[in-house]
């Protein structure tokens, strides 16, 4: 059902122009050059030394699931988002009745909308913000903290949200949605380039926008004060650009993570026709990377032309095409203790086949993060954590998420939950 569609490009080519760009015409989203050879590694199956991985289904029971978090430090404790607007809290491996949190009545549910990002601050619970972003009814994008009520910490105390952020929205695709919090103490938010297909309004090469970009912002601020500018954002002082860019050149960044050991930010990026990827910006990056949305997408292909401009483009390190899937869901690098041989792989899935992968990015140098081919360990999961014909995979994988000691988790929008785990 489309109301029910989660934030990602629709399973086929034409699927997605007949639904969600019906008034592009054919032959503007096929200008590609069918000469570009794969630059990025195969992915064969993982060493027998990892035969022992599964994925270990959790016994919760939600609507649309599409991302899932827990309180810095609180072993006891991890939230679930519904795509229709609950918060749900899971203690001590038992989901909750009540949610946490109900902004069903506030959520539009159009196409890719609903509430689609959750963030606690990063010293909850001294600091008992807890960050939500959502579609409004009027398909706009809103950021919002809320704390926890004065009368137990499993529900929120409705009296206490601050408006963040709102943002207009064109369309009802392309909200991107996820937010998160950096080792430097800044909200990142990413937001797509504004929906329907091909870019229309060049959201993603225009710095007076927010769309189509990844945001920085300072929420430590007054009371009354929504965010402040971090100072040493790329664009501060400069004419007609967004101080609150961080990045730039993004299509539709739906999930985004920053490496707990390294401070690398992992960005997968939902692509057009032909290629989905990975950008990495490496921790103590001054910020303005310019990952290419719409010259390219993928590694450098040009999307409207054969030929194009791509001087002072970030590329990405990873790409994939058509022939795995069509729609990618980013996730995180591991670094939990009871899957111990999984630490420093970065995993990521696709919404559209079920496929899960992973790399490992770097090559163990410092210098190389954030370079286009320096990953290793590229391997494909799917026949060994969702086996079966691709038709009776698990698909719709909605998001990866952590709880607070770095385990592992990925959902799938058609309601199982799965946790990384090992047989004994």
């Amino acid at each position: 059902m489309m109301g029910m569609r989660p934030p990602y490009r629709a399973p086929t080519l034409l699927l997605l122009v007949l639904v969600l760009v019906p008034c592009v015409p054919l032959a503007l989203v096929t200008f590609w050059s069918r000469d570009d050879p794969p630059r990025t590694p195969g992915h064969g199956a993982p060493p027998a030394a990892f035969a022992r991985v599964y994925l270990e289904p959790m016994p919760w029971e939600v609507a649309l699931p599409v991302f899932l978090t827990a309180p810095p430090r609180d072993s006891t404790r991890v939230f679930l988002l519904e795509k229709g607007g609950l918060v749900r809290v899971v203690r001590g491996g038992v989901l909750l009745e009540a949610p946490w949190a109900d902004l069903a009545e506030r959520v539009s549910l159009r196409s890719e909308q609903g509430l689609l990002g959750m963030a606690f601050h990063p010293r909850y619970p001294e600091d008992p913000r807890v960050f939500l972003n959502f579609t409004d009814r009027d398909g706009d994008t809103r950021v919002i903290s809320l704390r926890a009520s004065p009368g137990g910490e499993d529900r929120a105390d409705e009296a206490s949200e601050r408006e963040v952020l709102r943002v207009d929205q064109p369309w009802s695709n392309h909200n991107g949605g996820h937010l998160c919090f950096g080792p430097d103490g800044y909200l990142y938010v990413g937001l797509g380039d504004g929906g329907r297909g091909g870019d229309p309004l060049g959201s993603g090469q225009d710095r007076g926008t927010l769309l189509g970009s990844m945001l920085r912002l300072d929420v430590d601020v007054p009371e009354g004060t929504p965010y402040a500018i971090p100072p040493d954002n790329p664009y501060v002082g400069h004419e007609g650009f967004r101080p609150e860019l961080w990045a730039w050149g993004l299509r539709n960044p739906w999930r985004y993570a920053f490496d707990r050991k390294t401070g690398d930010l992992y960005i997968a990026d939902v692509g057009q026709d032909r290629f989905e990827e990975v950008d990495v910006q490496p921790a103590g990056s001054k910020g303005g990377e310019n990952y290419g949305w719409n010259i390219v997408e993928g590694l450098g292909h040009c999307f409207r032309e054969r030929d194009c401009d791509q001087t002072g483009l970030v590329q990405p390190v990873v790409e994939y095409g058509r022939d795995v899937g069509c729609s990618i869901t980013g996730g995180v690098v591991y670094r939990g203790l009871e899957v111990p041989e999984l630490s420093g792989l970065y995993f990521y899935a696709d919404y559209c086949t079920g496929v899960i992968r992973s790399f490992r990015h770097g090559g163990g140098e410092p210098r190389d993060v954030g370079v286009p081919g320096a990953v290793r360990d590229t391997w494909d999961w799917t026949a060994q954590l969702n086996p079966g014909p691709r038709w009776r995979r698990t698909r719709s994988w909605s998001s990866f998420g952590e709880d607070s000691r770095g385990e592992v988790y990925i959902l799938s929008l058609d309601g199982p939950i799965f946790r990384f785990a090992r047989s004994r």
